[in-house]
């Protein structure tokens, strides 16, 4: 089987146009209804009859319309506008009063629903433009506009221009937030990569370069070319990091919705005994101490932990001396899992992880910390000169891990 990470695009503007959509139906009725109560004013309510009865088969068959980006398109905008605006222009023909006594128009309040759709598909500019349609249209409609008129017609034609702007503020946020999530998921890509360079190929290459030193002749050449490698690919995979974690926010977002697919190789059996991860490292110079009962985490998280043990155990052999002694403390509290590795070896010097890791050498950063970080947890480098190094490793109770994600 496999697992999928869908990694999606939240869209803010979503629920604006779902907004949208019960204004209309809302507005609708209420033009309606506004009808109703008033039509002994109509010197021609006929005409009001089938205009609202346009605008009512109007404003239901095209629901779908304003129910995302998508669905409204230019020529529906441009439609739906013109519906409104004829209706402004009919109100005269229907009630004569109306320039006289500043009524409501025949679409009312309708009409902000249709300057609403242009703010929330294409912005302030686009607002702008419907607006001042709109703007025109009343003024025309009115012949002589009062003070209340001039009035309404700035208020939709500020805010509507309002909702536009922080529409496209929204939409430039969100995918700065894509992006920045894209970048993470690479991010974290690229330390698993490294974290499994660093304890394979790297390990083999360091190893061939102090057997081929110590043989000396034509293993001491082969040696050498190990160590060249090394020191390339330590600077490569430093080098991918960095370039990784400084990826400009101005690129261009790709796809919507990024899915990585992979093996599901968790055993069927449930969670880990973290124990029998770590018992084969017991021997002469590592000493293993364990609780009576089960360690119980998450298989992946176990995998996880247990490599980062196997990073702090192999610096211990590689910069404390084959003969320094090591020990491994396993503790299962209620919320965590504690498993503690010190040495007696010579210790840490102050300023020795960053100047490794300015080099190349991720081993703490990336096998030890970059795991437990990976897993929700900590991990905590206590060392002094003479007195041997302590690493702490903190794993919370329940966590999946995101080793492979």
């Amino acid at each position: 089987m496999a697992k999928r990470e869908r990694v999606v695009r939240m869209s803010v503007e979503q629920p604006l146009w779902r907004a949208l959509t019960a204004y209309r139906v809302l507005t609708l009725v209420y033009a309606v209804l506004l009808f109703v109560f008033t039509r002994q004013k109509f010197e021609r309510p006929w005409v009001a009859v089938a205009f609202l009865a346009v605008m009512s088969v109007w404003t239901l068959a095209t629901l779908p319309k304003v129910a995302g980006a998508v669905a409204c398109t230019r020529r529906f905008l441009v439609a739906d506008l013109t519906v409104a605006l004829t209706g402004i222009l009919l109100t005269p023909l229907a009630d004569v009063h109306a320039q006289t006594f500043d009524g409501p128009t025949l679409p009312s309040i309708w009409t902000a629903g249709s300057v609403l759709a242009y703010a929330i598909k294409g912005g302030w500019r686009w607002a702008a433009f419907a607006s001042s349609l709109v703007a025109v249209a009343n003024i025309v409609e009115r012949g002589d506009p009062s003070r209340d008129t001039l009035h309404n017609v700035l208020l939709v034609w500020v805010a509507s221009i309002a909702i536009g702007y922080v529409v496209e503020v929204a939409r430039a946020s969100e995918r700065t937030l894509a992006r920045a999530l894209e970048i993470e998921a690479a991010t974290r890509e690229r330390e698993r990569l490294a974290r499994d360079i660093h304890d394979s190929v790297l390990q083999v290459l360091a190893m061939v370069q102090r057997r081929g030193t110590a043989l000396g002749g034509e293993a001491a050449e082969l040696g050498r070319m190990a160590g060249e490698q090394e020191v390339a690919l330590r600077t490569l995979v430093a080098g991918g990091l960095t370039r990784t974690s400084h990826v400009s926010e101005d690129e261009s977002l790709g796809a919507v919705v990024r899915e990585v697919e992979e093996p599901d190789d968790s055993p069927p059996g449930g969670p880990a005994d973290l124990r029998t991860l770590l018992a084969p490292h017991a021997g002469a110079r590592v000493t293993f101490s364990e609780p009576g009962a089960p360690v119980l985490l998450a298989p992946a998280a176990a995998r996880e932990l247990a490599a980062a043990v196997s990073a702090a155990l192999d610096n211990v052999h590689r910069h404390a001396g084959e003969d320094a002694r090591a020990w491994i403390l396993v503790e299962d509290w209620t919320d965590e899992v504690i498993v503690t590795v010190r040495d007696d070896g010579p210790g840490i010097p102050d300023g020795r992880l960053a100047q490794a890791e300015g080099e190349g050498r991720l081993g703490v950063a990336q096998s030890i910390r970059g795991r437990l970080r990976d897993l929700g947890g900590t991990a905590e480098l206590v060392s002094v000169p003479g007195q041997g190094t302590e690493v702490e490793l903190k794993v919370p109770k329940g966590t999946r891990g995101k080793a492979g994600t």
